[in-house]
């Protein structure tokens, strides 16, 4: 042991640095349904790593405190935009962020987005209004009418001529709509859905097509292809948890719609991957560190 000068008695050790103490992660959920099966899954793997998960009901009001780590932002009401918005003012990271949300609301200017970043997308007609569609779409058919702004029971209806339009114009609500001509296909959607660099793939019997037996989604080998136009599209939308709707007609892969953090049920390694962008978006987190392997 060293001696102080003079022989006064041992030297003291220079104090080491503090321990690294890491607090735990906070990942906080923006919904009104925090059982939703891929929230519950992927925020049971964070918890299970020592994260703290908090619920933010965006028609309750906001509970004092600090901000979280990262939200998830799953709704897309006025009020969760609202609130995404104000936790982005305040520093906080949101996946997928308000104004990526919010461009895939309006169903026209997703249209002009896609095609100026060079997508396949299928083109789009806007009206104001029912009696308007009708009026400048008069001639044209078959056409897949969509409620402009995207939300849960939404209109999407496939008519046939001049006749089902008229017919259409006399009942429908008043708000506006968009057009896109009927694209020739074989009756099936084409679901894909991305988290992160994850893509997972399926389809289902097209809403829009005659009614068959076994309508329910089944599995789809992906082309490499198409794989690389999800990733394009979350680019061009600047999405990180996104849904893609794909026709597969005789000139290739066309997009008709996108979804900002789809429902993405069922679909296996999809909880760890959004855990893993969670880790990944809250900035120097590991799965190690928060006790899990699916980074």
């Amino acid at each position: 042991m060293s001696r102080a000068p003079g022989g006064r008695g041992p030297l003291a050790a220079a104090p080491g640095p503090a321990p690294l103490v890491r607090r735990p992660l906070r990942v906080g959920l923006v919904t009104p349904d925090p059982g939703h099966p891929l929230l519950a899954e992927a925020a049971a793997l964070l918890a299970g790593g020592g994260a703290s998960v908090e619920v933010l009901d965006p028609a309750a009001p906001r509970p004092p405190g600090t901000a979280a780590d990262v939200y998830l932002l799953k709704s897309r009401t006025p009020q969760a935009l609202e609130l995404a918005h104000a936790l982005e003012a305040e520093g906080a990271r949101v996946v997928n962020s308000a104004a990526a949300t919010e461009r895939c609301q309006d169903r026209a200017v997703m249209a002009a987005d896609a095609l100026r970043a060079g997508l396949p997308f299928a083109a789009t007609r806007r009206y104001a209004s029912p009696a308007e569609l009708a009026a400048g779409e008069a001639g044209n058919g078959p056409v897949v009418v969509k409620s402009r702004h995207s939300r849960k029971a939404d209109t999407v209806v496939l008519l046939e001529d001049a006749s089902a339009l008229r017919d259409f114009a006399a009942t429908a609500g008043q708000e506006p709509y968009v057009v896109q001509d009927f694209l020739p296909n074989s009756g099936w959607d084409h679901k894909l859905y991305a988290i992160g660099p994850h893509v997972f793939a399926g389809r289902r019997r097209s809403e829009l097509a005659a009614p068959t037996a076994g309508t329910g989604p089944a599995p789809a080998p992906l082309p490499p292809a198409w794989r690389d136009l999800v990733r394009r599209t979350g680019a061009a939308f600047g999405l990180e948890v996104y849904g893609v709707d794909v026709v597969a007609t005789p000139g290739g892969p066309v997009v008709v719609d996108v979804n900002a953090f789809p429902g993405l049920r069922g679909r296996p390694g999809a909880p760890e991957a959004l855990a893993a962008l969670v880790l990944r978006g809250a900035g120097g987190w590991t799965a190690a560190a928060c006790g899990g392997p699916w980074a």
